[in-house]
């Protein structure tokens, strides 16, 4: 067989002619596609293996922040029981508290009513004998018991001394008239008596006035300047009446 030397030649340059231009127009751009998807894999395959240390690393960080959670819940739920359980502890202290005031305060308004109704039995009963006795000595009042009221009261006079002499005294020496109140009617001689009294106590010419005062009971006050000097069996009911205890009532 023979060969047709340029038709074989001419395949060879077409096949390299073609070879070229495949390689020119079709196997770069494919070879440059290839590069650039496998790049574009390799970036993907980084940025997924990425991705994934990144989830890791979030999981974890959720884990701890969960543990933590969980701790601090422990923590909270732990301090809220204490603290519930302090707050009743002191609201049944606290009511605990307040119920023994207010048996407290119940006993001492029971004691306290108590103890009005005996100091004002006790002051009634008191009042009483008091009022009887006022009655019973004015009853008994007489010549003789005027005559001896009479006297004491001129003793005590007398018997003045200290400052109380000096502001009976004083009194006397500002007065121009002096006022003699007695129980009963103080006779001529009587009267004289204080006159008398009075004027060894002051050398001075007074005016006197007397009257009649019957609350007195068997008594004689005299009054001068504001001063007053008196004795009278009222006063000694009054002092013990206005002195004595409710307890005590009874013993007059």
């Amino acid at each position: 067989m023979e060969i047709n030397w340029f038709t074989f030649i001419a395949q060879i340059i077409n096949f390299l002619v073609l070879m070229w231009l495949l390689k020119r127009f079709l196997y770069k751009p494919i070879l440059s596609a290839i590069d650039e998807r496998e790049t574009k894999i390799k970036n993907q395959l980084l940025d997924a293996e990425s991705q994934k240390r990144d989830a890791a690393k979030e999981k974890d960080e959720f884990k701890v922040k969960n543990e933590t959670f969980s701790i601090e819940k422990d923590a909270l739920m732990q301090k809220a029981a204490e603290e519930a359980k302090a707050e009743g502890d002191r609201l049944k202290e606290n009511a605990r508290h307040e119920a023994n005031n207010l048996k407290d305060e119940l006993e001492k308004a029971f004691t306290k009513d108590q103890a009005v109704k005996n100091k004002n039995m006790a002051k009634r009963i008191g009042d009483e004998v008091l009022d009887i006795t006022r009655k019973t000595l004015i009853d008994l009042s007489s010549a003789n018991l005027e005559e001896q009221t009479l006297e004491v009261f001129l003793k005590k006079m007398k018997g003045l001394d200290g400052d109380e002499k000096v502001r009976f005294l004083e009194a006397l020496k500002g007065s121009k008239s002096i006022l003699v109140q007695s129980a009963f009617p103080l006779s001529t001689n009587q009267q004289a008596s204080i006159k008398k009294s009075l004027k060894e106590l002051f050398e001075k010419e007074n005016s006197y006035e007397f009257k009649v005062q019957p609350e007195l009971i068997n008594g004689i006050e005299i009054l001068a300047n504001g001063y007053k000097l008196s004795w009278s069996i009222s006063d000694y009911l009054k002092s013990f009446e206005d002195h004595a205890e409710p307890g005590k009532a009874l013993e007059i």
